[in-house]
């Protein structure tokens, strides 16, 4: 068997990757190979999986849906060229053995862009939608309110995938669809469409089980309780330069928590491979924060004190310690919800988590995100979540209800295995 993994974006690799090496461990005997639509495909090259065709970092980073002018810039980048060298790349790989079209596959990992290669391709394919959840929509209970007039197509055909996305996953060569939540798998199959609820690969390998996602306390008002920290994950995303602008939104968010939260914080910063230190470093030290050294800082501000800790690696052992997360990024925010966490989003200038993107990740994690404006409400928002035990209870069976329990990989790849 022959498989190319098609993905577009960093999060996308990197579910791709659990998959494949998964897909690696269960059928040695696999011929397993993968082209990045967007970016480099680090996470592959991490993985030793090869890769074919170009590959090349676009100024967007892939999110030319979220502003025209981000599109004009990939434009003028070379998008045109290298997505014909990528078609390319791919039919080369299809024809290099015609004689054995029936055990090629090729796995689309992301939204219609790498579904679209798929059904070019003219070999079978299976497709992992990240992108798209029934809860943009609706939730157990209904319909939400929709105020974005580009989702009320979705909402007239009762499906979030529209019609030429189900037209693609209704074709027969499209041997299987693995939605990102039960619910969306619910209603593809209501229109037909061969899709499976086996999970979603984000929660893997996060050590995130039911009896180990924990969720705050509510407050205690003794003494004694208001002197343990509270430990606060930062999350300013994985892109630069917008990482670095988020950063200092969080930064001016951690002085607002100092002088309002009556208690000591920890705060846990989880920063992506792709971010260099050296600005998050300086940026702390514009704000008064005392370098102990590379990674960890601390403040006092009157009589109360703070510690901060930088991790790029560490971002499972941040996010079991952590209590609330402080977020302004996608996938990372995702999974902590997974968890049964909360966390309070704060929208910044993008071009990915600006306050369309923020409303709609609102609506698709539901009441696990407590959506803010601006820095000063953020010690507000924490005070109700932590005063409300059953709001707390709430949340925890929430995420794990919409993100899932671990172990898709693990299902996906053995699906995967059995299709000819």
């Amino acid at each position: 068997m022959r498989l190319l993994c098609l993905s577009n974006g960093h999060g996308e690799d990197e579910i791709a990757v659990r998959i494949l090496r998964e897909l690696q461990h269960q059928q040695p005997t696999f011929e397993i190979v993968a082209l990045p639509l967007v970016g480099e495909g680090f996470a592959y090259q991490k993985a030793q999986i090869p890769l074919i065709g170009a590959v090349k970092t676009m100024p967007s980073g892939g999110f030319i849906y979220m502003d025209g002018r981000q599109l004009a810039r990939d434009l003028k980048g070379g998008l045109v060229q290298l997505t014909r060298r990528q078609l390319q790349a791919m039919r080369n790989w299809v024809a290099a053995q015609p004689e054995s079209l029936d055990d090629s596959l090729i796995l689309a990992v992301g939204d219609i862009v790498p579904l679209i290669f798929a059904w070019l391709s003219r070999a079978n394919y299976a497709f992992v939608g990240t992108a798209k959840s029934e809860y943009y929509l609706r939730d157990e209970q209904g319909w939400l309110p929709r105020p974005w007039i580009e989702d009320l197509l979705a909402k007239q055909t009762n499906c979030i995938y529209l019609p030429w996305e189900r037209w693609l996953m209704q074709r027969p060569r499209c041997k299987a669809v693995f939605p990102r939540d039960r619910l969306t798998t619910h209603f593809l199959q209501k229109k037909g469409i061969t899709a499976f609820d086996l999970g979603n690969p984000m929660m893997d390998g996060l050590a995130c089980t039911e009896t180990s996602a924990t969720v705050p306390p509510a407050i205690n008002l003794t003494s004694e309780a208001l002197a343990e920290p509270l430990t606060l994950l930062l999350l300013p995303g994985s892109r630069p330069p917008e990482a670095y602008r988020n950063w200092e939104v969080l930064l001016e968010t951690a002085n607002c928590l100092i002088n309002e939260i009556g208690r000591p914080l920890v705060f846990l910063a989880a920063i992506a491979p792709a971010i260099e230190l050296a600005p998050l470093q300086q940026a702390l030290q514009s704000y008064r924060w005392q370098q102990l050294d590379a990674h960890r800082f601390t403040v006092g501000i009157g009589e109360r004190q703070a510690n901060l800790i930088l991790g790029q690696n560490h971002f499972a052992e941040f996010l079991q310690r952590a209590e609330v997360a402080i977020a302004m990024a996608g996938t990372a925010t995702e999974q902590f919800i997974g968890c049964g966490k909360p966390a309070i989003t704060i929208p910044g200038e993008g071009p990915q988590f600006t306050p369309h993107f923020a409303e709609a990740q609102a609506r698709l994690l539901g009441p696990s995100i407590t959506p803010v404006t601006t820095p000063k409400q953020v010690p507000s928002a924490i005070r109700t979540l932590l005063q409300n035990p059953d709001q707390l209870h709430l949340i925890r069976e929430n995420g794990q209800r919409r993100m899932g329990k671990p172990g898709a990989a693990q299902r996906i790849a053995h699906h995967l295995s059995t299709l000819r």
